[in-house]
């Protein structure tokens, strides 16, 4: 490592320290302030995610996207470390600057070096975070709409990608073939391709009855598809231009069953590699798949990585199960229109005794909820028992539910949080399942609630 600025080095010890001390001070008050540390430690060293960086031996990833950042983050830094590196990673999902400086200042050991950082970024804060440190690999997921007062519409949240890929010429992507909205990011950069051949349902996944998202290509036409497999993502092409969905570097296939999914691989060679993933879903398919793809540039055996997928544990929210006096409890974080969708479509409602939908409307959630009308909250109107709704916005979904076709009589609607979860955990008996679909900051409270 180069010789810095002694003033530099003094800043970020000092800011490392204060953060770790303050990290420790929120643990003992049981504060939930993931952030503060971050925002403690840069404001005393402007330069400490730079300076962080130099003790990186081998790689810094980046990953964005709308839905999916944080499972595959995770997926990805949890495969890493199978193969024996020491990885640092925003695992809680932090993804704004003073997120990621607080995951890192509170993880990172002082005076020693790290062989890679999984970082989740935010899709607006990227740009940011690109001002601070110099990332090798960035992994970009899909792009739907999402917090439109936040972010706008899709092509204005592509443009601050690409405004954040532009500032690194030899920034080497990971980029979802299947979405459309992806397709002219990074035409400078290296770009290796993933996404499904086919996918094949051995489940009793629902059918949306939502009409599919339509995308206009950049010469102005709409894309037509020769497959659809949710939303925009699929195998689309212009008949107006050129435009066809890129080559993946490797032909993947998946089939999705009720409790888990599997993906085969397919080199040109004919070799071919089958990866098993206990998360339910074709949206965790595809976050599977892309730490699959990432893994294997980054030389990781297909021990490991199987490994890996077998043994990771799903972030607080991201698909979680939990066992609370016997009784099973699924977590599913609901945040845009198509992600909830899918949520909707693949949890299995007839398994599940209950059914409870939070709605909060804070800033991480986005202030505007007319997204719930986007939802395909219809799959729910044939769900025989009781929904309880609750959170800032309870009304708002209850009403949303009555549109949907549920019968007025089967929503209840308990705006407090945790009388909510209290309720519909004694509504159920041992064994039983209750599916929880929160939204960001109602998922927080949970976690408060359910320690």
């Amino acid at each position: 490592m180069k010789e810095t600025n002694n003033t530099d080095k003094f800043k970020f010890y000092t800011g490392l320290f204060t953060a770790k001390a303050v990290n420790h001070g929120l643990h003992v008050i049981k504060s939930a302030g993931t952030s503060l540390p971050g925002l403690i430690a840069l404001k005393i060293s402007k330069n400490f995610l730079s300076f962080l960086s130099k003790y990186c031996e081998k790689n810094i990833i980046t990953v964005t996207g709308t839905n999916g950042k944080t499972t595959t983050a995770g997926l990805l830094a949890h495969i890493l470390k199978i193969n024996e590196n020491t990885v640092l990673h925003n695992e809680k999902g932090a993804n704004m600057l003073s997120g990621i400086a607080s995951s890192l200042a509170v993880n990172y050991k002082p005076f020693t070096k790290f062989d890679y950082a999984v970082l989740e970024s935010d899709e607006a804060y990227l740009t940011k975070l690109y001002d601070y440190l110099k990332a090798n690999y960035l992994l970009v997921t899909n792009l739907f709409r999402d917090q439109l007062d936040r972010y706008g519409e899709l092509d204005t949240t592509a443009k601050k990608i690409q405004e954040a890929i532009s500032k690194n010429p030899a920034l080497k992507l990971f980029i979802n073939a299947d979405d459309p909205m992806l397709s002219e990011l990074g035409t400078e950069n290296e770009r290796i391709y993933f996404g499904f051949e086919d996918i094949t349902y051995k489940n009793n996944i629902k059918e949306s009855q939502a009409p599919p998202e339509s995308v206009t290509c950049s010469c102005g036409k709409p894309l037509a598809y020769e497959k659809r497999f949710y939303a925009h993502i699929g195998h689309y092409y212009c008949e107006s231009c050129s435009k066809s969905r890129p080559e993946p570097k490797y032909k993947a296939f998946a089939v999705i069953y009720d409790d888990y999914s599997e993906i085969y691989l397919k080199d040109n060679n004919g070799n071919e590699e089958c990866f098993k993933t206990p998360l339910v879903g074709l949206y965790n398919a595809y976050n599977a798949l892309a730490a699959i793809i990432s893994a294997k540039e980054l030389s990781i055996s297909y021990e490991d990585i199987q490994k890996g997928l077998k043994t990771y544990k799903s972030v607080f929210g991201r698909a979680e199960k939990l066992k609370i006096n016997n009784k099973n409890i699924l977590i599913q974080l609901i945040k845009n229109p198509t992600g909830a969708s899918e949520v909707l479509r693949t949890v299995n409602q007839n398994a599940a005794e209950k059914v409870l939908i939070i709605i909060n409307d804070n800033y991480a959630d986005g202030r505007d909820v007319s997204w719930l009308w986007d939802a395909d909250f219809e799959l729910l109107k044939d769900y025989p028992n009781n929904i309880t709704v609750s959170g800032e916005r309870a009304y708002d979904m209850a009403v949303r539910l009555k549109y949907a076709g549920v019968p007025a009589e089967k929503i209840e609607v308990k705006n407090d949080i945790k009388t909510a979860i209290n309720h519909c955990i004694n509504s159920i008996k041992e064994n039983q399942q209750l599916i929880i679909m929160p939204t960001y900051t109602a998922l927080l409270e949970m976690q408060k609630i359910l320690k």
